[in-house]
């Protein structure tokens, strides 16, 4: 029994991991849209390098997990058959080509034809990347805690809370204002909505699974005392985001580097309790 906490790496993983994707998505919908000066477009171009930084932590984090580099590249032989190999391989993929296109932009060597491509191959990537972190956990059937559809609608609402905090905070470090961004708080807090019943409706679920030995809702007895302070800290972030909206102000940098801390703070607890969830026996029934 535990909240997760030891499964610390791939927490970091999967949530900065989510994050970047979304923050991406977010960055690549400014570029393509239009109506920035070259001088604007190259700015927000330099700020993904964010992006590649939480990425690169969130590897170095999950080697860790593994115990060494080389296990790393072992965990690539069954690409195609095994689910972490695939979702290793993908995030590869999505960082290699994302940091390399981004690197050619950066030194103005990616022609903007190319650019457009880069980063709508980019988008798809990650969107593939996260999908293959779900079948990590979703396709273990004697596992019933993390089969089912909480897992996707999980991960992939990190993506939805976190990415568009970050992409935000990003084009404010690059200067970039605009009426589009004031549609990014509102995918986040109807994420953060989403999460809290998905949270209340996983939490009701739990009672009824269970196996011969083990009780799903004796897994973690602070279940919702764990998610409701998620909950609460993403609400703080959240509002520390929008509250100078409200009142006719734009969010400082600091402040929303702040915010996205706070962010990181809540989903790192939510994906704690998600792996303290794991039962560890074979054979598992629900009802």
């Amino acid at each position: 029994m535990g909240s997760g906490w030891h499964e610390w790496p791939l927490m970091i993983f999967t949530v900065f991991g989510q994050c970047v994707v979304g923050g991406f998505i977010v960055l690549a919908f400014a570029l393509l849209k239009g109506g920035l000066s070259p001088e604007s477009q190259q700015r927000i171009i330099v700020g993904m390098l964010g992006l590649w930084v939480l990425m690169g932590i969130g590897f170095i984090a999950s080697m860790l997990h593994l115990g060494s580099p080389m296990r790393a590249f072992n965990s690539l032989n069954r690409v195609g058959a095994s689910p972490l190999s695939n979702e290793i391989a993908s995030g590869s993929i999505f960082f290699a080509f994302g940091g390399i296109g981004w690197l050619l932009a950066v030194v103005r060597k990616l022609p903007s034809g190319l650019r457009n491509v880069w980063l709508v191959v980019t988008m798809i990537l990650g969107v593939i990347f996260v999908w293959m972190m779900v079948r990590v956990y979703n396709s273990i059937d004697t596992v019933p805690t993390w089969y089912s559809i909480w897992t996707p609608l999980s991960f992939f609402l990190t993506l939805l809370t976190g990415g568009p905090l970050l992409g935000y905070l990003l084009l404010r470090t690059a200067g970039i204002h605009g009426w589009a961004m004031r549609l990014l708080p509102a995918v986040s807090v109807l994420a953060l909505i989403a999460s809290a019943i998905v949270a209340m409706m996983q939490g009701a679920e739990l009672a009824t699974i269970h196996s011969a030995v083990q009780q799903a809702s004796a897994l973690i007895p602070d279940y919702g005392a764990l998610m409701a302070w998620r909950t609460v800290v993403l609400t703080v972030a959240l509002s520390c985001w929008i509250v100078p909206q409200v009142a006719g102000k734009v969010p400082t940098v600091p402040l929303l580097s702040m915010a996205f801390m706070l962010l990181l703070v809540g989903e790192l607890i939510g994906r704690g309790v998600f792996y303290g969830l794991h039962m560890t026996v074979g054979m598992a029934v629900a009802g």
